[in-house]
């Protein structure tokens, strides 16, 4: 029996069922997946000529959304964060696994979550090959597989002095949907909101930077702090211009009300990528993208503003920091 609430009576759904409802059923499309939910492991084999990249994020509540959260939009998002890190290395998906850990066995909950989760799975054939769930606070975890030709992944260290700086997409919607659902009485918020609560992967345009680019990151923690793993790994450093910057009508306006121009640059979730392209091989990029910098020797990372430049810090958000 199911309550007024939607949650399941106790003795009603355990976690076998659980996982037989609502995430057994997805149909696999992968030829490299021999197994999938149901066994004590999944069974994949990796084509010849690829590598396999994996990838592993969390989210909980009170730390990366907030109680009461759109299980829907949660599903959907615990999914992107993942396919975003496969596609800043230019790998395409393959298979993923769950972990989920519920303080209940919520049935309208677990409809709405999987069916996020499930419905970006499918557009981009992402196999559901298995995972765990438990009993406790509300934590969300996906691991996820992508396969890129054997050498070609792109990756941190790779940019080179000169290298022009680009991104997809644009820059600072998400950290304002943040700023929305904080209280900014935005006239315009839907954008912002989308952005915030169901980011948009760029797995085909990291698939289509695979032999254009050198350097590649996704922007999950901030423009500046992401840019700054490249440059701390590639042992170089950059420079920015504010004023080629993507920024949306929305985020334009709230730079005019607030002052608070650093927001973009700083604010996460925007899950685009950032990366460097050599000058000889910038005519050949063949996605949408915007160029706001250049890789350069002096270590550190500078912004040029209204004709004045000034360092920008690099660190990113970190855990237990």
């Amino acid at each position: 029996m199911v309550d007024e609430d939607g949650v399941l009576s106790p003795g009603q759904m355990g976690e076998f069922s659980l996982i037989s409802r609502f995430f057994k059923n997805q149909a696999l499309t992968k030829p490299s997946t021999h197994l999938g939910i149901g066994d004590d492991c999944a069974l994949l084999s990796v084509p010849e000529g690829f590598d396999l990249a994996v990838t592993t994020d969390t989210m909980v509540e009170n730390v990366h959304f907030f109680a009461g959260a759109d299980a829907k939009q949660l599903g959907h998002k615990l999914l992107a964060v993942n396919l975003s890190d496969l596609a800043s290395m230019g790998a395409r998906p393959l298979s993923v696994t769950l972990a989920l850990t519920l303080p209940k066995a919520d049935e309208n909950w677990l409809a709405a979550f999987s069916q996020g989760l499930l419905g970006l799975a499918g557009r981009h054939s992402v196999d559901l090959v298995g995972g765990d769930t438990t009993c406790g606070p509300l934590t969300l975890t996906v691991q996820a597989l992508g396969l890129v030709p054997h050498g070609k992944a792109l990756k941190r260290s790779a940019a080179k002095v000169g290298d022009f700086i680009y991104m997809t997409g644009v820059l600072g919607d998400a950290g304002l949907g943040l700023k929305i659902k904080q209280g900014y009485p935005c006239a315009s918020p839907d954008q912002a909101l989308q952005r915030f609560n169901q980011p948009d992967p760029q797995v085909d345009a990291g698939v289509a930077l695979l032999d254009v680019a050198n350097a590649c990151i996704d922007l999950s923690d901030g423009l500046a702090g992401d840019l700054g793993h490249i440059l701390e790994q590639s042992q170089v450093g950059a420079s920015l211009v504010y004023e080629s910057l993507p920024l949306s009508n929305a985020v334009r306006t709230y730079i005019n009300d607030t002052g608070d121009w650093a927001m973009p640059l700083t604010a996460g979730d925007d899950y685009e990528l950032c990366f460097t392209v050599s000058p000889e091989k910038a005519d050949q990029l063949s996605i949408n993208c915007t160029k706001i910098g250049v890789i350069e020797a002096a270590p550190g990372l500078r912004l040029y503003k209204s004709g004045i430049i000034q360092p920008l810090i690099t660190k990113s958000y970190e855990h237990f920091s």
